[in-house]
């Protein structure tokens, strides 16, 4: 059991920022990592966390680990443990085994840039999975709850590809009434990044954007509609500040989102200027590949969003944001960082697991958990950093709520004797 280092102790408790990434099944890693945090500290992630941030199938864990249990609301119906039994259990269901995938593939993007043939169009216009065995597996997980309901700050991002939605800003002295179409809204039409929040620290002190009103469901599954792999979700959402209802339709957030975006696009506008801000990065392994200038030459336009040749364009852009940003990111973080994470790319051993994100065969279940396993075995005094780290924030956030309570308590005291 980890403890408090009396000697670690600060006068500001730091915010500590967990961001789970994206990557299918290969979920099954960060959750296998969360399992051991908990077994080494004996606490849930919902009690040691404060925020949580992640796109894709890292949104399906951050929303449950903060679901609250139903007979008792101020602890987490699921622990880590628990998500690792919902990937084994539901993973199969979710991503049934198709011998004919990569030919489905072709034959749609074919059929729908030359013939297209009504017949096939019907066939394929869902994706290469139906939506309806990850509907049922979200409901199950989630029930009614609404992202309000989660015990910690939780961050859901989803791309909204309706750009009717759209919101320019006005400038700092225009009224309702001048025109919205200045200089600084470049961004007024098309498709944009949605962030679905609940941000529970310094609520209204330092930032005061509206809230939406989403159930868990319709976040999760507008954050896990993976292109390729699943239809868009198209779901409605009221703002706090705002009694209309709006409409959206989400597609996976991983394509704009990593922990660089996270930091800048959803937490920057709620930290106090000076905050000390930790950041725990729970990857899924690394896939992003290097092409020779022949090889890709010879993808041509259609091979480069090919299954058979892994997607190439489309894992270049969920990584290019990142590589352009994280050398920055990292410096600014410095110590502040923590990351567990490997390539599955370079030096790929035979045992492996899988680089899809749909392969949920028992034999990448095992390979995956061995996966993290090693991320852990590499990383060990990283590991036990983050462990003394989350358990003393934990007791500090327990003591600033015995003290809050203890304040009232003393006033209710002294009104009563007064009385």
């Amino acid at each position: 059991m980890f403890g408090l280092s009396p000697s670690s102790e600060s006068s500001e408790k730091p915010l500590i920022v967990l961001f789970n990434y994206g990557g299918g099944m290969r979920g099954l890693i960060p959750a296998h990592i969360m399992t051991r945090i908990e077994l080494a500290t004996g606490l849930r992630m919902a009690e040691m966390v404060d925020v949580f941030c992640g796109p894709s199938t890292g949104s399906i864990l951050n929303a449950a680990l903060n679901l609250p249990h139903p007979s008792e609301p101020q602890f987490p119906k699921y622990k880590a443990r628990h998500m690792v039994r919902f990937y084994e259990r539901e993973g199969i269901n979710i991503f049934p085994p198709d011998r004919f995938r990569e030919l489905r593939g072709l034959i749609h993007d074919f059929n729908n840039r030359t013939m297209k043939i009504g017949t096939l169009n019907s066939l394929f216009r869902h994706g290469h999975y139906h939506p309806q065995y990850l509907s049922q597996s979200l409901k199950a997980l989630f029930g009614d709850a609404k992202l309000s309901h989660s015990l910690q700050s939780l961050v859901i991002p989803t791309y909204n590809i309706d750009g009717d939605q759209i919101s320019a800003l006005r400038e700092k002295n225009e009224t309702s009434n001048d025109p919205v179409h200045t200089v600084n809204n470049f961004m007024n039409e098309g498709g944009h990044a949605l962030w679905l929040k609940k941000m529970s620290f310094q609520k209204g002190i330092y930032c005061h954007q509206p809230e939406p009103d989403i159930s868990l469901y319709d976040a999760v599954m507008a954050s896990t509609a993976a292109p390729t792999y699943f239809p868009c979700h198209h779901f409605d959402m009221k703002w706090s500040d705002d009694p209309r209802t709006h409409h959206y339709t989400g597609i996976d957030g991983s394509i704009f989102d990593n922990p660089c975006t996270t930091y800048m696009g959803a937490l920057h506008p709620h930290i106090r200027p000076g905050q000390k801000v930790i950041m725990i990065v729970l990857g899924t392994g690394y896939t992003n590949r290097s092409f020779k200038k022949d090889e890709w030459n010879r993808f041509g336009s259609l091979g480069v969003v090919d299954p058979v040749n892994d997607l190439p364009l489309i894992n270049i852009f969920f990584h290019a944001a990142e590589s352009a940003l994280m050398d920055s990111f990292a410096t600014e973080m410095g110590e502040n960082l923590y990351v567990f994470n490997k390539s599955l790319i370079n030096d790929r051993k035979a045992n492996w697991p899988s680089t899809q994100i749909d392969d949920g065969s028992p034999e990448n279940l095992k390979r995956l958990k061995e996966f993290a396993d090693i991320i852990l075995e590499e990383n060990q005094s990283k590991f036990d950093d983050v462990c003394h780290l989350l358990v003393r924030n934990r007791d500090e956030r327990k003591k600033n709520k015995d003290g809050f309570f203890g304040a009232i308590r003393k006033s209710l005291d002294f009104i009563t004797e007064k009385i």
